[in-house]
């Protein structure tokens, strides 16, 4: 076991820092080439067959070149699930987790009709539906790709979640329903910021759901704001987004001004201005 961990430690330690290689060996030595955790931890002798060195060396390439771990895996955990992951969709993230938890708290003793905007995974349309089994879920994507990952994962999960496609920017084509919640990871990091991010994420996660021009950086928000104010919304419903943490007061003073009431601004685990929650006029 120890060759290994030093094998995988050698060909990767130039490419990861060393608390998140830990993590990677672990993954690639228990979840992905089957050793069990006691060996793995106990460091007892192991030794692979052609087929796990195959695999291994696969592993390695791509993760030299930069691929996540979680495209390779083809999965990433997510509100204590699994969940399908592949470029088509972005990955997964703590940050997500916690706007799903809010809103599940908000409204855990009501039965509310929820529209997900720009799914992607599916990851926070699920976490919602396990939450609030009583909800009416429903998730919407421009990328027929993304859905298809969606659809698998809310299968897998057995998750009551309907999607459809949509362009959340096309506000001329009505949505099936009207909705208690429109909430939405949507597309919100200036291009220029590219530069200061990670390549595992810029070179293989999808841009259309990642990056926004830097001279029209709130569109998407200004789409949900319009949507919010025709009968995709009810009245006094709410609209949950995630967000730029460079842009948390620009945000907040859009929805202000479009006249949505009882704006908050919250921070995430990290201290980051991260998510929205506004309520629309009651008639």
């Amino acid at each position: 076991m120890k060759r290994l961990i030093d094998k995988l430690q050698t060909a990767l330690s130039a490419t990861y820092e060393r608390n998140e290689l830990t993590a990677i060996i672990r993954t690639i030595c228990c979840d992905m080439l089957g050793i069990g955790t006691a060996t793995y931890y106990l460091k007892e002798v192991v030794t692979l067959s052609a087929e796990q060195e195959t695999l291994l060396q696969g592993i390695i390439d791509r993760l030299q070149q930069g691929e996540p771990l979680q495209y390779i895996e083809g999965k990433a955990p997510f509100c204590g699930m699994e969940f399908t992951v592949n470029p088509s969709v972005l990955i997964p993230r703590p940050e997500t987790a916690e706007l799903a938890d809010w809103i599940a708290s908000d409204h855990a003793t009501q039965q509310p009709r929820i529209l997900d905007l720009g799914t992607g995974s599916g990851c926070i349309a699920i976490a919602l539906s396990k939450r609030l089994p009583q909800a009416e879920i429903e998730a919407c994507d421009i990328s027929t790709e993304a859905l298809t990952v969606a659809k698998e994962n809310a299968r897998t999960n057995e998750a009551a979640v309907s999607f459809f496609a949509h362009d959340m920017l096309d506000l001329n084509t009505p949505l099936p329903h009207s909705y208690d919640i429109l909430v939405s990871n949507p597309p919100y990091i200036r291009q220029s910021e590219a530069t200061d991010m990670s390549t595992q994420v810029t070179e293989w996660e999808p841009a259309t759901a990642l990056f926004v021009p830097d001279d029209d950086a709130l569109r998407f928000y200004r789409a949900i704001a319009e949507l919010g104010q025709t009968k995709a919304l009810r009245p006094g419903g709410y609209i949950y987004v995630e967000i730029n943490q460079a842009l948390g007061k620009e945000t907040v003073a859009l929805f202000e001004a479009y006249g949505y009431q009882d704006v908050e601004l919250r921070k995430d685990i990290y201290g980051n201005e991260r998510m929205i929650r506004v309520r629309s006029c009651e008639l």
